[in-house]
């Protein structure tokens, strides 16, 4: 059989997959459940994650079925909290629901939510109102349908949104606080603050929120607010989440302790901190966008999201965005390796290990979030290849792929420093593997379906 042959059966089988996946409500098709293992206990797994759904939607539109997204972001607006709660347990509004589930009750569908009430360590989802407008954005491309955007109930839902991100805090940074937990990295994994992830979804979510809110009702005033953030939100991940060998030079001769507005370490990051891995590890032609950011820190690990989502949206700039795929190509072992791809690089380990994580068994060293690799990233590795013209890159991980996910059944994660190890708590049959691989296929075989999910250089970035 030929490699033709092979990567055609498995599409076959990755569309059945995808479609036995399907969450029905009142007869009609509102999502994919996260996986269909079964030799293992179902947990949440049976549930729609608003954060998995994006890739299986990116799947569905590229293969014209269009209706099961519009059905989906129709649901979920209806489920987004509404109401102001004082009792700091319950969601604030303009909260998505990190997945819900159908239940039958007396012969009738309830839709039930999940805010984070069942989650680990009960951490709300902040990424996931920020999947939400970027995904109904890319439904509007797909299909045209602006006038599903403009409705008054979407308007209101993206404004619900904007309130939760836009408000006033205790911070002097365009980005979003965040504690650990709070998006696709949902265990602690020492992530609480600034972290990249986050701060790239939330500028996907602003340029968004700018090409689909109308100027009436208010809307001019959101309009206003996004557009400023867009540009000193823009500058500051460019400007500081920022690191090449250039910028290592810069923060190895720091000066510390230093006050005032002209200076050059603002955040008062110290030389002792960097890495000793990263010096050796970094290559002369390439670069990356930090993990995190705050005062007196700069988390130096590699967070494959983040930095592939930065090159779609153009938060990273054309040249920035050469690097990190630069750096990709030059540190393929690491980053790639046996299953595309990394979530992040390197992993935590011993006395680290234990205190940044508690001590938790399946973030142990080289395995799920930490340092694990996981097949969902194959779909942004070959959009970002695609859009940076690397198509050689995207054409290389996805054989890697082809070699494996069938055979091994579609895991969730693998392990290993070069993930050739099947993930031991690892779910078979997840979805969102089998999506990702539809939509990178998709994507090769036709780039215009990249209009979905990129964004062009903002006119409004500004220097500060």
């Amino acid at each position: 059989m030929t490699a033709s042959d092979i990567s055609h059966e498995l599409m076959q089988e990755a569309r059945e997959l995808l479609d036995k996946s399907l969450l029905y409500y009142q007869g009609r098709a509102v999502g994919t459940i996260a996986a269909n293992d079964p030799e293992m206990e179902a947990l949440n797994y049976d549930q729609c994650f608003v954060r998995d759904f994006v890739v299986s939607a990116i799947a569905f539109l590229t293969e014209g079925q269009v209706e099961i997204v519009r059905d989906f972001l129709l649901v979920t607006l209806k489920l987004q909290s509404h109401e102001k709660q004082m009792d700091g347990f319950s969601p604030g509004p303009g909260l998505m629901p990190a997945s819900f589930k159908v239940e039958h009750i007396d012969s009738e569908e309830r839709l039930v939510a999940d805010f984070g009430e069942h989650a680990i360590a009960r951490v709300p989802p902040v990424d996931c109102c920020l999947w939400w407008i970027v995904l109904l954005r890319a439904y509007v491309k797909a299909t045209g349908d602006l006038a599903l955007a403009h409705q008054a109930d979407f308007q209101e839902g993206i404004k619900l949104i904007l309130d939760l991100c836009l408000v006033h805090r205790f911070a002097m940074y365009p980005t979003m606080l965040v504690p650990d937990g709070a998006f696709m990295i949902d265990r602690r994994m020492g992530v609480y603050g600034h972290p990249l992830e986050i701060q790239v979804l939330f500028y996907a979510a602003l340029r968004a929120a700018k090409e689909l809110l109308l100027p009436d009702n208010n809307g001019d005033e959101y309009l206003n607010a996004v557009k400023h953030r867009l540009g000193t939100l823009g500058y500051h991940v460019r400007e500081y989440y920022w690191l090449n060998l250039q910028r290592l030079n810069e923060i190895y001769r720091f000066s510390g302790e230093e006050f005032g507005q002209e200076i050059a370490n603002k955040f008062n990051i110290y030389a002792d901190s960097i890495p000793p891995w990263l010096t050796e590890w970094l290559p002369e032609n390439g670069g990356y966008l930090a993990g995190n950011l705050g005062p007196g820190r700069m988390d130096f690990r590699f967070f494959a999201l983040g930095n592939l989502m930065a090159i779609l949206i153009s938060l990273a700039s054309e040249e920035e965005s050469k690097q990190i795929m630069n750096l990709i190509e030059a540190r393929w072992h690491d980053l790639v390796g046996y299953m595309p791809m990394k979530i992040c690089f390197p992993a935590v380990e011993g006395t680290e290990w234990r205190i940044i994580t508690g001590c938790d068994p399946k973030n142990r060293p080289w395995s799920y979030h930490n340092g694990g690799n996981w097949p969902i990233l194959l779909w942004m590795l070959t959009a970002a290849a695609i859009k940076t013209n690397r198509q050689e890159l995207a054409q290389k991980a996805i054989a890697i792929a082809e070699e494996r996910l069938g055979k091994d059944r579609w895991p969730e994660y693998y392990d290993g420093k070069n993930g050739r190890l099947i993930g031991k708590e690892s779910r078979r049959y997840q979805t969102w593997s089998i999506a990702g691989y539809l939509a990178a296929k998709d994507i090769i075989a036709n780039p215009a379906n990249l209009k979905l999910i990129i964004f062009d250089e903002n006119p409004e970035f500004v220097s500060c």
